[in-house]
């Protein structure tokens, strides 16, 4: 897409690509090197680090409302091109929340440094991996419309999950499921493979979630 070009870490896949690589290879030499170490507390690391998700997720939540309210956007079905300098301003802030997936690689870090190896989970490390890759291509090709709608709510839980109240994740990918197969039922223009896509990785993560909670 034309109005993302030139942004930062958006104009080739290899950044993405080589921080998904390091964010794999540091779980597998940090578990092998603090397997004979004493785990670290970090306490105060972790409450600032939780204080800045909680910021930076409040920040999006609030633009998206605000964006999504001037452009007019229709919460059922939003296309990509109907709403001028809002789309662009939805798009400015779907690109913090693409940069906010490598800035939670540090929830597996944290992880590993506090040796809570049984939540370094298949689930944990395929939902941190695949997001972050995920959503460069999301920006690069459908920047705004209805892609508006995932960041939005997982913004709104994540306030609630960093600043620790309870929200169970498995509702995040229901409702983000329902609301792309309402627009996939009565179609705005917005790519119907992208619909698709989304819904199936997004079911998923729900099967993942349900196999984890069985064991």
């Amino acid at each position: 897409d034309a109005r993302v070009r030139g942004w930062f870490l958006l104009d080739s896949y290899l950044p993405t690509f080589f921080l998904t690589g390091a964010y794999l290879l540091c779980i597998w030499l940090g578990n092998k090197i603090m397997k004979y170490r004493p785990p670290f507390s970090l306490r105060v690391h972790l409450i600032l680090y939780n204080l800045g998700i909680t910021l930076l997720s409040l920040y999006m939540l609030i633009e998206l409302i605000l964006a999504t309210w001037e452009g007019g956007y229709n919460l059922q079905c939003q296309n990509l091109h109907s709403a001028g300098e809002a789309d662009v301003r939805v798009a400015k802030v779907l690109w913090w929340y693409y940069f906010s997936k490598v800035i939670e690689f540090m929830d597996t870090i944290f992880f590993v440094l506090r040796k809570k190896s049984s939540q370094i989970t298949f689930l944990h490390v395929y939902h941190h991996a695949t997001m972050f890759n995920i959503w460069w291509c999301v920006l690069n090709w459908i920047p705004c419309g209805q892609s508006f709608f995932g960041p939005t709510l997982n913004s709104f839980i994540h306030v609630l999950i960093y600043s620790r109240m309870i929200f169970p994740p498995q509702i995040q990918f229901l409702l983000t499921i329902a609301h792309t197969l309402s627009a996939a039922v009565k179609p705005c223009g917005f790519p119907f493979g992208c619909l698709m896509f989304q819904s199936s990785y997004m079911a998923t993560l729900v099967i993942l979630f349900i196999n984890f909670y069985i064991k």
